[in-house]
């Protein structure tokens, strides 16, 4: 009787975001077994969360190319590679059907609270490289169980812990007992219940990035769309206003991030928000009527507000690696070799060079943060740049060192990274280009959360 032949374990993907996903894609290119481990209920339960912040990158840069490959045999066909989806329209139209062709290699309501080597925790050495993974799940139902791994791909991002208001990296005195007035995310102004949260009120606005302008350019549409002086917007920077305050602008190789950074300038110069400069939150204290005061460590008290929202960025949760060996920099926790090339005191998105597996690698082989999680700290991210990122980890398992090592991305360069955002006006063409793909004279984008075209699908249509 022939013995049962024995199945190597799969490559456990954390994550079942765009990174992750992609990632599984590669790796059954490959020909690896992945097993998608997803902590929400749905494929992209992080982007649905944002579903109503158009990105700044065109459908023609949000998808992978191994992704496509596995969902074109189905039917489906990629939307106008020249428009701009919205969160929501990416989870619908791409995630969901990559993540339905995948099918049982998801798991969904899988949370992961552990990653180790078997029988081995992180001090010691004995055998240590020949031992397989052990990936540790919390289901939604309380049921535990231990996965066995030939490796670990962790692309669960950075969504879940938001930076917060206070300039130490701390949270700012009174911050967590102001909770009920302080956000920490883009709110979604096309539902009625958020849009009275802000309507008529004044609202300081913490950040400096995509996501900042976003909410800027969002608020100042409020305030025009009521006609009232009432909604106003502070705008809170911890350093001083400069050329590159807004981004690229004008000469963004992304026109839509370009013009993002545009909408909220307009922001500011049509008087919707204010701009208080050099302020570092310090506390959040309760003044009269219930409103906030936010004191700076100079000591300067801005004048209350009603709300707060928080857009600092985000951070990698690590807790759940602390039994596997890192090596991670020290300011940016993203793997050594790729912390130079992506710092944000030297680097926007489009100036990162390409890297794979080699600069994504740690002392424990076999383990990788990639997509927004490799950048630790750094708000420099680009789906394209995770994209590569998996392509070349996919090749490295499967023994194909000479593609894994073939890295040749080319980002557009200039702007803002980070967070997401493109508003435009319903039906808007792209500015006019000389040359490649500068704009000549980009226009001031208008705050639109409802997508501004039809793009087709099979079997139905969306908004891109």
């Amino acid at each position: 009787m022939t013995a049962p032949a024995v199945l190597t374990p799969p490559v456990v993907v954390i994550g079942a975001g765009p990174i992750g996903l992609a990632a599984a894609a590669h790796l059954l290119e490959q020909g690896l077994r992945p097993l998608v481990l997803e902590a929400g209920p749905t494929a992209g339960s992080a982007v649905s969360e944002w579903a109503h912040v158009r990105l700044f990158s065109t459908w023609g840069e949000v998808v992978d190319p191994a992704a496509e490959k596995l969902l074109t045999p189905t039917g489906w066909s990629r939307p106008d590679s020249s428009t701009y989806p919205s969160g929501g329209d990416w989870v619908k139209y791409y995630l969901q059907p990559l993540a339905d062709t995948l099918g049982d290699q998801i798991r969904y309501g899988a949370r992961v609270t552990g990653v180790s080597k078997a029988g081995r925790d992180r001090v010691v050495d004995a055998d240590r490289d020949a031992q397989p993974y052990v990936v540790q799940v919390r289901h939604t139902d309380g049921r535990e169980e231990r996965i066995t791994a030939s490796a670990v791909i962790d692309a669960s991002g950075t969504w879940s812990l938001p930076s917060l208001a206070g300039s130490s990296g701390l949270p700012a005195l009174g911050e967590h007992m102001a909770s009920d007035h302080v956000t920490y995310r883009v709110p979604d102004l096309t539902d009625p219940a958020v849009r009275a949260r802000y309507a008529g009120k004044r609202t300081a606005v913490i950040g400096s990035g995509a996501s900042a302008f976003t909410a800027l350019a969002s608020l100042a549409e409020l305030a025009r769309s009521q006609n009232s002086a009432t909604t106003k917007t502070v705008w809170v920077l911890r350093r001083g206003l400069s050329g590159s305050t807004y981004g690229g602008g004008e000469a963004d190789q992304l026109p839509a991030r370009g013009a993002l950074g545009l909408a909220a300038k307009a922001a500011v110069d049509e008087g919707h928000a204010e701009a208080v400069t050099g302020f570092r939150t310090e506390a959040v204290e309760r003044g009269a009527e219930d409103r906030l005061v936010l004191v700076a460590e100079d000591g300067r008290r801005l004048q209350a507000v009603d709300e707060v929202i928080v857009l600092t960025g985000f951070r990698p949760d690590l807790s759940f690696l602390s039994e596997v060996r890192l090596r991670l920099d020290e300011r940016l926790q993203a793997p050594v070799e790729l912390a130079p090339l992506i710092d944000p005191n030297q680097h926007s998105c489009g100036t990162v060079y390409p890297h794979g597996h080699r600069q994504l690698s740690h002392p424990d082989s076999g383990v990788y943060l990639v997509g927004m999680k490799s950048y630790g700290r750094a708000p420099t991210f680009l789906a394209m740049t995770g994209y590569e990122q998996v392509g070349s980890i996919a090749a490295a398992l499967a023994g194909e060192t000479e593609a894994a090592d073939r890295v040749e991305l080319v980002l557009p360069e200039t702007g803002v990274c980070g967070g997401s955002g493109l508003f435009d006006t319903d039906g808007a063409a792209e500015p006019e280009t000389e040359g490649c793909c500068v704009p000549s004279a980009p226009q001031l984008v208008q705050l639109s959360t409802i997508s501004p075209g039809p793009v087709t699908t099979p079997g139905s249509s969306c908004n891109a």
